[in-house]
């Protein structure tokens, strides 16, 4: 959630600003601003509440000249969404400005103790807290004459001075804070310089022929560059336009070859779709074959990121993640208990420091997140590793937070997902989290040859079976039409099918704001079956499965009260019909791996429901993509 951009550079900053925002309006925020330092040393600030565009009419006509800027949509944590909470944030005097991801848990102790200084504040944020920080470490090495750095730090360290005063002041201000931070900070005392620093939340740098960036992740900067450096936990960074200078979080500086980010702009615009989502729903078949590519090989699953991991003494399983995220484990859960042999737990991230599980080194911890910025699942995954459990991270993002937390770290490789409620990512997870199971039981012996080889290629062939339901989407529609109205949904199913159901009924929650719970089918008579009565809509997952007829059972009892059925049913079942209102077909999958393709007609129906209703289906209200703070 929030975004930031930063530049420093010969060309106007503005343009590429407002750009990197509009890149980064997946993120979720409730106000934006840019600041930028004109050519005759004075700081042109703008923020307003609402959406970009907002800001966009307050810029357009005034825009400040001048090529070194940052750029901020926030989130709000602390303080209402305003005009003067929104970032950037100076100091007293005006002079320092500062744009901030995350929360400073000790703001509250360290904004007393400025205003007892002296300092006064503008916002109700945590985030000025920094600005003034800063202010106050500039005064001190004010008394530095150029020529004496590197400098001496408030506690007599000796740090690294390459990348001026405003470099070194960040970092000492940093030493004072608690809390997670992806910050940029720019001076009218070095006017040439941007700085950046990362803990516990993303900052990208980007490195051009005629300008440095800074952005909270790499669609903003695509128009400019491919080359990229990801800060890792506790570094900082300070360029000019000639100069991008790395230093870990002890002061001393460090050196790290940029990346090349594979895909490029198109690839993080919508190609034709009206919508991002429903572009990465149509993406999944070739989501899915990039996911499982040298992954499966020989007629077996194998995962060479598994190999440097010590299992030998694993004897239970963690998977560990939140919201689409905790579902994909809950249907791992039920395939890697029978293929591993092995107790196999769930559990929400944000719960798991709170209630702890035994963890030594017998247990395994996989961390799922797809943006690998997740802060509840990361500090699991952190307290686990102190825990001395065997730790690994399931992410779509390399070089993200969680995996320097960890000892391993298995990719995704779905693309990027833009539209803020979880598709591709979903189905990857489960994909890979299948290959990862039989991988598994193969090294443990748990599985016969020939059923790993049968598994093996019903998980090769779902990139055709999920194309097959994309290719069929106006039944989805015809219902989606019928939702406009409805006020509250139950989605029910069996054994791998009650987290699907969760996972569909959350989507239709995310993006259409209609009211929605999934449940497992068996348990409609102990409370839920209260909520059916006359017209209502039941979603129920009637795939193929060992308790086909159970399913039955449960619509019959919801058609007794006068409810409507919406099933989805393996093709050529045509004695569902029997059951249900509405039948929604998918290709026949083995039952375990059956999520992969019965989810996707509910993110279809999530989609239509949306668009029918009027709703913002890449931005949903009050959501965000990347949930950086706790």
């Amino acid at each position: 959630m929030c975004g930031i951009v930063g530049v420093v550079g010969r060309e106007p900053a503005a343009p590429f600003l407002l750009d990197g925002l509009r890149r980064l309006e997946y993120r979720g925020y409730d106000s934006a601003g840019i600041a930028v330092i004109a050519p005759n040393g004075t700081l042109h600030l703008h923020r307003a509440a609402g959406k970009l565009q907002n800001l966009v009419a307050l810029v357009t006509g005034r825009e400040p000249h001048g090529a070194v800027g940052i750029g901020h949509t926030r989130w709000a944590t602390h303080g209402r969404p305003s005009d003067e909470n929104a970032h950037p944030h100076t100091d007293c005097t005006g002079r320092i400005c500062v744009v901030h991801n995350g929360i400073i848990e000790n703001f509250a102790t360290l904004r007393d103790q400025l205003q007892a200084r002296g300092h006064t504040f503008r916002s109700e944020t945590d985030t000025e807290v920094l600005a003034h920080l800063i202010e106050e470490e500039l005064a001190r090495l004010a008394a530095c004459p150029p020529a004496s750095l590197p400098v001496t730090a408030a506690d007599g360290r000796q740090v690294e001075g390459d990348g001026g005063r405003l470099r070194v002041a960040v970092h000492e201000a940093l030493l004072r804070v608690q809390g997670a931070y992806a910050l940029a900070a720019i001076s009218l005392d070095e006017p040439h310089l941007l700085v950046g620093a990362a803990r516990h939340a993303p900052l990208v740098v980007g490195i051009g022929d005629d300008a440095n960036y800074l952005a909270s992740d790499i669609p903003a900067l695509l128009p400019r560059t491919r080359l990229v450096i990801r800060l890792r936990e506790g570094e900082l960074v300070a360029l000019d336009r000639d100069r991008v200078l790395l230093y870990d979080e002890t002061g001393r500086a460090v050196e790290r070859l940029p990346t090349y980010v594979e895909w490029d702009q198109s690839a993080a615009e919508k190609a034709g779709y009206p919508h991002f989502t429903l572009k990465e729903i149509h993406e999944q078949p070739e989501a899915l074959r990039r996911a499982l590519a040298g992954r499966l090989t020989d007629g077996r699953a194998y995962l060479a990121e598994l190999d440097g991991l010590d299992l030998s003494r694993v004897t239970r399983v963690y998977l560990v993640g939140c919201g689409t995220s905790h579902y994909a484990g809950m249907v791992a859960k039920y395939a890697w208990e029978q293929w591993l042999r092995l107790p196999v737990e769930c559990i929400i991230g944000s719960e798991m420091r709170y209630a702890p599980p035994p963890l030594d080194e017998h247990a395994l911890v996989i961390a799922i997140s797809q943006s690998g910025e997740t802060a509840d699942t990361r500090a699991a995954a952190e307290w686990a590793a102190r825990a001395g459990a065997r730790t690994l991270a399931l992410t779509n993002v390399v070089g993200s937070s969680l995996t320097q937390t960890v000892e391993a770290s298995v990719y995704l490789y779905v693309g990027p997902e833009i539209g803020v409620v979880s598709t591709k990512a979903f189905t990857g997870q489960l994909a890979v989290l299948y290959a990862m199971g039989l991988d598994l039981a193969a090294r443990r012996g748990t599985l016969p040859p020939e059923q790993l080889q049968e598994l093996a290629a019903a998980l090769a062939a779902m990139p055709e079976r999920v194309a097959a339901c994309l290719a069929r989407p106006e039944p989805v529609q015809r219902i989606a039409a019928a939702c406009v109205n409805v006020d509250h949904l139950l989605f029910i199913g069996r054994g791998v099918g009650y987290p699907t159901a969760l996972e569909g009924a959350l989507k239709l929650k995310e993006v259409s704001y209609i009211h929605a719970e999934g449940y497992p089918a068996g348990e409609l008579k102990h409370g839920p079956i209260a909520l059916v009565e006359p017209g209502k809509l039941l979603i129920a997952l009637a795939t193929a499965s060992a308790t086909y007829d159970k399913v039955l059972s449960n619509l019959e009892e919801v058609k007794a009260r006068g409810a409507r059925v919406v099933a989805i049913a393996t093709e050529g079942d045509t004695a569902i019909q029997r059951h249900a209102d509405h039948v929604l077909y998918v290709p026949a999958a083995p039952e375990l791996l059956s999520p992969i393709v019965n989810v996707v007609p509910m993110q279809l129906l999530a989609y239509y429901a949306a668009v029918e209703r009027g709703c913002d289906v890449d931005q949903p209200r009050n959501l965000a993509k990347s949930v950086t703070v706790e």
